[in-house]
């Protein structure tokens, strides 16, 4: 019997998948570029975050968190990922500074959905927090709910976001422009 035992034990041992420990977050650098923008992150205010995919060696940087989990949850993104890490707005200096090394892992964080606060690119942003405490001060100045990882809707990161692009305005001044620029019908 026992036998039988350490042989069950062994096979499931074997069977078991190896798998490597999370790659570590890297520290926030000047030549840290979004991966949807291109530019620069230090120039943007708010929380970012980075992506690890495996086979990669160097994280992919986004300039808001809510475009990272946005990517996290695309169907047409075609690496596993090892690891995604955002900023911790609780041990960041400021909104406009958020620090080079206060990494803390996604599904660790206490996010704000809905707050009057813009990220970097001037769409909402999930606002994220190592401590729940801190979340929830935030929200009670700034609005919105504070939510875990998994309970954080689509919609509040896939949805499509009203740019100065489409103000009325911009958009008969783009239809000018756009009109001049045609050859004439004579």
């Amino acid at each position: 019997m026992i036998r039988l035992i350490l042989l069950a034990l062994l096979a499931l041992a074997a069977c078991k998948e190896d798998r490597a420990e999370a790659p570590s977050p890297v520290e926030l650098t000047t030549e840290a570029t979004g991966y949807f923008c291109q530019m620069n992150l230090i120039e943007h205010p708010g929380p970012k975050a980075q992506v690890h995919l495996d086979g990669l060696p160097f994280p992919l940087f986004f300039s808001q968190v809510r475009d990272a989990l946005a990517y996290a949850r695309m169907p047409e993104q075609s690496h596993i990922i090892a690891a995604i890490y955002v900023n911790d707005l609780g041990a960041a200096p400021s909104w406009e500074e958020m620090g080079a090394a206060n990494w803390i892992a996604a599904g660790a964080a206490h996010y704000v959905i809905g707050s009057d606060r813009a990220g970097g690119m001037g769409a909402p942003e999930a606002v994220p927090f190592a401590s729940r405490a801190e979340a929830e001060g935030f929200a009670a100045r700034h609005g919105g709910d504070v939510l875990e990882l998994a309970d954080i809707p689509d919609a509040a990161l896939l949805a499509p976001v009203a740019g100065a692009h489409d103000a009325p305005g911009d958009t008969d001044e783009f239809r000018r422009r756009l009109k001049a620029l045609s050859p004439t019908e004579g």
